[in-house]
């Protein structure tokens, strides 16, 4: 098992995961500009996932099937990245989990969050 850094990391890059991570496996990429995960390094912890205010990371076996394209789009990404090991702001375009959501129900998407998603 791993975790995955989906979608709605994309233009936000809230970096709280990072600073929970014991392992360093974030790595940042610019195109679409978020992190990802180096699924061979994440021991599954689940430290990153309730530290994440937008609910973008999700245990592979939990992921919502509106973002398995993430999972590989994460392995074949986090190499040509940047391993980002300390927190620091979140991106100008960062969004609220609220706006997230509403987005999606907007697109008719119904997306269960993470069982370990902070309330």
């Amino acid at each position: 098992m791993t975790h995955v850094v989906t979608g709605r990391c994309v233009d936000c890059r809230y970096t709280y995961c990072v600073v929970e991570c014991p392992v360093a496996c974030f790595w940042e990429i610019k195109d679409p500009h978020m992190l990802v995960i180096d699924p061979d390094t994440c021991i599954d912890c689940e430290a990153c996932i309730p530290a994440c205010p937008v609910n973008a990371i999700w245990p592979d076996h939990e992921l919502p099937e509106a973002f398995a394209e993430w999972e590989q789009q994460n392995a074949d990404t986090w190499e040509g990245g940047e391993n980002f090991t300390e927190g620091g702001d979140p991106l100008d375009t960062a969004k609220l989990l609220e706006e997230i959501q509403e987005e999606e129900q907007a697109a008719g998407l119904d997306i269960t969050e993470p069982s370990k998603a902070a309330d």
